[in-house]
C-alpha cells in the first residue's frame, strides 16, 4: 500500500518536496512463518513474526522549542491458546474469525506522550526504560539474544531534531533522521482525519461540536498551522499539498508583544491571563463610536471590535494603568481575528469550505478557538467553518512515524481504531500533567501519593482528593463552577488501539448516518444524572471486583485505586464533557469497563455469573417441557414474555440489585413472568407474530439465519434467549448467538456460552443436534467428522463474539466473525437495555429486526418510551420499514 501510495504521488507530480519521504533505513515487516501468539478467543490477538528483526519502527518524535511530542507503538499482551471450536466455526461461516489472517499491521497500540523540552533527559529515560529505541520491550521477547543495532535510526521532526541529535546518540546509541516539518504535519493531519471518527470539532461560544468527516470527501482542505508565524497549506491528497499563503503575525507575535507588555514569563501564563481579561477596557468597539448603538446598516453589532487597542489613543493612561489580563485578551483577539480573516480569504480564493487550524498557538485554548471561529463565521457569513483537531499537538510526531518505510498505518480504516483513555493520558495544550505512567504499580503508587498529600490528581483527570476513606471511597463529581481551571477546556489524547479484525456490521441500513447512542449527554442535566448513577453504583462494583480476586490485600489496593481513577474520569468529564471526544452513554459505560481492566480486574462478576447459570440451568428442563405443551401461538408469546421477564437480571441496574436482596434468581424470574401484561409500553408483538406464524391461509417461509445478541448471564440467557433460539431452530432457522468478547458486568461472554449451551443440550435434543451441527460440542466428539447424518442435516446453533467488552455495542466496530455471520442473516434480535435501548434503539437494518428489553431505569423509561421502570419494549421493524 505504501508503494502504491508513493507511486501515485510520483504520477501526480506534486511540487518538489511535497511528497512525504519513506525512509529505507529500516527493513520492511517480515511476515514469513507469521502465526498467532496468545488466546485465539480474544478480539485483538498478537501476530508473532519469528523472522522479524528487532529493528522496526516503534518510535517517532516532534522536538519543539518547549515540548517534545512522542509517539510509540506497543503490541498486545501474550495470552493462552484455546481454539478448537473456532476452527469448526471457521468452516461453518467461512471466516478465520479474524485470527489467522496475515495483516500488514500488527495488532497493538499507538501511545501519545509529552515532555518538556527543557527536561529532555526525562524523555530519554522513558525511551530507555521501555527499550523503544530497540523496538520496544516486546520486540526483545521475540529474540532476546539479538544484538543491538549500531545503525538504529529514530525519525524526528521539529527544530530539536538537529539540536539534540548528539545527545540521542550519546544516551541511546541511535541516530536521529530529520523529517521535513510540513511533510509530517500534512501526513499526520490526513491520517487523523481519515482514520479517527470524531477527530475534528468546531468551537463556538465555548461549545465543542464534533464533526464526522467523510474520508471520501476530505480533499481539498486548508490547513492553517499557527506557530511563531502562520503557514496556510492547501491539501489536495496524500502527499499532495502546497503552501499557498501565510502571515508573519502569529504565535510569536502574541508571545513577544505579550512578554513586553505584561512581563509574563511563559506563553501559558500569558494565555491564563487572558482567561480573566476584559478587552472592552482597551479595545475600541463599534458601540464606542456610535454611542452604544449597532451599525446595523453594514451588519456590525455594538460589541464588534472596531480597533484593537484603540481606546489607548484617547485615554490619558500609561501602560501600568491597564490590567495585564485585559492587555493579554485584547492582543489574543487581535491576532486571532486577523488569522481567521486571512485564512477565510485564502479558502475563498481556492473554493475551500473546510479550514482546519492547528499549531503551537492553539494549544486547546478555548478563547483562541472561539475567536478564530468567530472571525471565519463573520467574514464567510456562515458559509465556512473553522475546525480544530483533537490530536492537534501530535501531527508532526505522527507524520514522522508514518515516514518509516513500513509503518503499518496505510491500510487502517476508521473502524480499525479504538481510542481508550488510561490514567496518564496527556492533555492537548502546553502543560504537562504528571509523568507518563507505566506499569500498574506505578499508577497505583502515583495516585496514592497524591491522595496522601491531599493535592490534585492531574493525569489524565484533575480531581480533588476524596474526603471519604476506605475501599472504593469517592465523591459524586461536582458541576462546573468557579474552580474551573484555565486549561479545563483542553482535550485529552488517549491510546489508539489498532484492531485490524474489526469491521462495520454489514446489515446496517446506512452506516454513514448510524449513531449508536440513544441518550444525548450534551445536556448538562442529563450528564449530571448519569454521572451520579455511575458514582452511586461504584462501591458495589468495587466490592464485586475485589471479591472476584479472592479479597486479597492486593485486590483491595487495586480496587481502591480503580474507584479513585474512575471517579477522576467522571470528574474530568463533568468539567469538560468533550475531553475524551464525542460523549454518549455507551462511551461512559465502556470507560468504566476499560478502567476495571486497567487495574487488572478481568471479570468482576465471575462467581455470580457461574452461580446464576447453574441455578437457571437446573430449572431449564421444566421450562422447556412447559413450552412444548403449548400451541404454536401461545408458545411464541410465552417465549417473548420469557425473554422480557428474564431481562430483569442486570447487575448494572440499581433497581435490579435491590431485587436480588428480596429473593432467589428463580423466585424473581417467576415473579417477573407473572407480572407480564400486555400491551407493553412498546408492543409490536402482533406484527412479529404474523411474520413468524402467518395467517390461516398462508404460512411464511422461516428466516434463513437469525443473529441473537444476548445480554446477561443466568436466567436472561438460559431461561430467556436459549428457549427463543430453540424455537427458531425448530422452525429451520440457523441461529447465531452473539456475545461479548470480553466480560462486562454480568453479561455473558462468547467464551462462556458454549459451556452453557452444552449443559442445556443434555436435556434437549433440538439444542443438542443444533449445537453439534454448529460445532459447539466438538470437545465431546472424537473429531468434527463424527457428526452423524441426522445432525449434519440439522440447522446449526453457533456462537460468535461481537468484538467488544461493554454493556453496549457500537455496530460500526464488530468482530470479523460477526460480520461474516451477518452476511447470510435475515433477522437480528437485540436484547437488553445496553444493546437495544442505550444503543441501537433507533438503528435501522437491511433485514428484519426485533428489539427486546425491560427498562430498569426510571429516567430512561421517561426519556425513551415515556413510561415507567419495569416497562417492556418489544419493537419489531421489518426489512425496509
Amino acid at each position: 500500500m505504501a508503494e502504491k501510495s508513493g507511486g501515485g504521488v510520483r504520477e501526480m507530480a506534486p511540487p518538489a518536496g511535497n511528497s512525504i519521504h519513506r525512509s529505507g533505513s529500516r527493513p520492511q515487516l517480515d511476515l514469513s512463518k507469521a502465526a498467532i501468539q496468545g488466546n485465539f478467543e480474544e478480539r485483538d490477538p498478537t501476530i508473532l513474526l519469528p523472522n522479524q528483526s528487532d529493528d522496526i519502527s516503534h518510535l517517532a518524535l516532534d522536538i519543539g522549542g518547549s515540548l517534545i511530542k512522542l509517539i510509540y507503538f506497543s503490541r498486545h499482551e501474550d495470552r493462552s491458546v484455546k481454539d478448537r471450536k473456532k476452527k469448526f466455526l471457521e468452516e461453518k461461516i467461512g471466516v478465520s474469525n479474524g485470527i489467522r489472517r496475515s495483516y500488514p499491521i500488527l495488532g497493538g497500540r499507538l501511545h501519545f506522550v509529552k515532555f518538556e523540552t527543557a527536561k529532555i533527559n526525562e524523555c530519554l529515560d522513558f525511551i530507555s526504560s521501555k527499550q523503544l529505541h530497540r523496538g520496544g520491550m516486546d520486540a526483545h521477547d521475540w529474540n532476546s539474544d539479538a544484538p543491538d543495532n549500531e545503525n538504529a535510526v529514530i525519525k524526528a521532526t521539529g527544530g530539536g531534531a538537529h539540536k539534540f541529535a548528539d545527545l540521542f546518540k550519546e544516551r541511546l546509541g541511535v541516530s536521529i533522521e530529520k523529517e521535513d516539518e510540513m511533510n509530517c504535519l500534512v501526513a499526520g493531519a490526513n491520517f487523523l482525519l481519515k482514520a479517527i471518527r470524531h477527530e475534528a470539532f468546531t468551537h463556538m461560544e465555548g461549545q465543542k461540536e464534533f464533526v464526522q468527516i467523510d474520508q471520501n470527501d476530505l480533499f481539498p482542505y486548508l490547513l492553517v498551522n499557527i506557530g511563531s508565524g502562520v503557514s496556510m497549506i492547501k491539501v489536495d491528497g496524500d502527499g499532495k499539498f502546497q503552501r499557498v499563503s501565510g502571515t508573519n503575525v502569529g504565535g510569536g507575535t502574541y508571545w513577544g508583544l505579550g512578554k513586553l507588555l505584561t512581563k509574563c514569563k511563559s506563553f501559558d501564563e500569558l494565555l491564563e491571563l487572558s482567561q480573566r481579561g476584559d478587552n472592552r477596557t482597551i479595545d475600541m468597539l463599534v458601540g464606542d463610536i456610535y454611542g452604544g448603538m449597532d451599525y446595523s446598516k453594514i451588519g456590525l453589532s455594538a460589541s464588534t471590535i472596531a480597533s484593537s487597542f484603540g481606546k489607548a489613543i484617547s485615554e490619558n493612561k500609561n501602560l501600568e494603568d491597564y490590567r495585564p489580563e485585559d492587555i493579554s485578551l485584547s492582543l489574543l483577539r487581535m491576532i486571532s481575528y486577523n488569522i481567521g480573516q486571512i485564512s477565510y480569504l485564502n479558502a475563498l480564493r481556492f473554493g475551500l469550505k473546510r479550514i482546519f487550524f492547528g499549531g503551537f498557538f492553539i494549544r486547546g485554548h478555548a478563547y483562541t478557538m472561539d475567536t478564530i471561529s468567530f472571525a471565519v463565521h463573520f467574514w464567510s457569513k456562515g458559509d465556512a467553518q473553522a475546525m480544530f483537531l483533537r490530536h492537534e499537538g501530535f501531527l508532526g510526531a505522527l507524520g514522522a512515524f508514518m515516514s518509516y518505510e513500513k509503518h503499518g498505518l496505510d491500510d487502517l480504516m476508521v473502524h480499525h481504531l479504538v481510542e481508550r483513555f488510561p490514567m496518564g493520558a496527556p492533555y492537548t495544550g502546553g502543560k504537562i500533567h504528571g509523568p507518563p505512567l507505566g506499569d500498574l504499580n506505578e499508577k497505583i503508587s502515583w495516585m496514592a501519593k497524591f491522595v496522601q498529600k491531599g493535592t490534585e490528581i492531574t493525569g489524565p483527570v484533575p480531581m480533588a482528593s476524596p474526603r471519604t476513606t476506605g475501599l472504593g471511597g469517592f465523591e459524586v463529581p461536582s458541576s462546573k463552577g468557579a474552580t474551573l481551571r484555565s486549561d479545563a477546556s483542553n482535550l485529552n489524547v488517549g491510546v489508539l488501539h489498532l484492531v485490524p479484525t474489526l469491521e462495520v456490521f454489514p446489515l446496517l441500513a446506512d452506516p454513514k448516518i448510524y449513531e449508536p447512542n440513544t441518550i444525548d449527554l450534551a445536556e448538562q442535566g442529563e450528564l449530571q444524572y448519569w454521572f451520579t448513577v455511575l458514582s452511586e453504583h461504584l462501591p458495589d462494583l468495587v466490592d464485586k471486583a475485589v471479591a472476584s480476586e479472592g479479597g486479597t490485600d492486593d485486590a483491595k489496593r487495586r480496587g481502591d485505586a480503580f474507584a479513585r481513577a474512575f471517579s477522576a474520569h467522571l470528574a474530568r468529564l463533568m468539567e469538560e464533557p468533550a475531553a475524551y471526544g464525542k460523549l454518549g452513554l455507551a462511551n461512559l459505560l465502556e470507560l468504566r469497563e476499560e478502567c476495571l481492566r486497567e487495574f487488572q480486574f478481568i471479570d468482576a462478576y465471575r462467581s455470580i455469573k457461574q452461580r446464576e447459570n447453574e441455578a437457571s440451568l437446573a430449572v431449564l428442563p421444566d421450562l422447556l417441557m412447559e413450552l412444548d405443551g403449548m400451541n404454536e401461538e401461545t408458545r411464541l408469546l410465552t417465549l417473548i414474555e420469557g425473554v422480557l421477564a428474564a431481562n430483569i437480571f442486570d447487575w448494572g441496574s440499581r433497581a435490579c440489585v435491590e431485587l436480588y436482596h428480596k429473593g432467589t434468581i428463580i423466585e424473581i424470574y417467576r415473579m417477573s413472568r407473572n407480572k407480564m401484561q400486555r400491551p407493553w409500553r412498546v408492543d409490536d408483538f402482533d406484527v412479529f407474530k404474523e411474520r413468524m406464524l402467518g395467517s390461516r391461509d398462508e404460512k411464511p417461509h422461516p428466516h434463513k439465519r437469525a443473529l441473537l445478541f444476548v445480554d446477561n448471564s443466568g436466567a436472561d440467557v438460559v431461561l430467556g434467549m436459549l428457549p427463543l433460539a430453540r424455537e427458531l431452530l425448530r422452525r429451520g432457522t440457523e441461529v447465531v448467538l452473539v456475545a461479548n468478547s470480553l466480560p462486562a458486568l454480568n453479561d455473558v461472554t462468547a467464551m462462556e456460552l458454549p459451556d452453557i449451551v452444552a449443559e442445556a443440550a443434555k436435556h434437549c435434543d433440538i439444542l443438542r443436534r443444533a449445537a453439534e451441527a454448529g460445532g459447539l460440542l466438538v470437545d465431546a466428539m472424537i473429531n468434527s467428522q463424527d457428526v452423524n447424518k441426522e445432525n449434519s442435516s440439522s440447522v446449526p446453533l453457533m456462537v460468535v463474539e461481537n468484538g467488544c467488552g461493554s454493556p453496549c455495542i457500537d455496530l460500526r466496530q464488530v468482530s470479523s466473525e460477526l460480520a461474516a455471520a451477518a452476511k447470510d442473516a435475515d433477522l437480528v434480535i437485540l436484547e437488553g437495555m445496553g444493546r437495544a435501548l442505550h444503543t441501537n434503539f433507533n438503528a435501522q437494518f437491511k433485514c428484519d429486526a426485533l428489539k427486546l428489553a425491560m427498562v430498569k431505569n426510571q429516567r430512561l423509561a421517561e426519556k425513551l418510551i415515556k413510561g415507567y421502570i419495569y416497562d417492556c419494549v418489544c419493537r419489531y421493524e421489518p426489512a425496509g420499514s
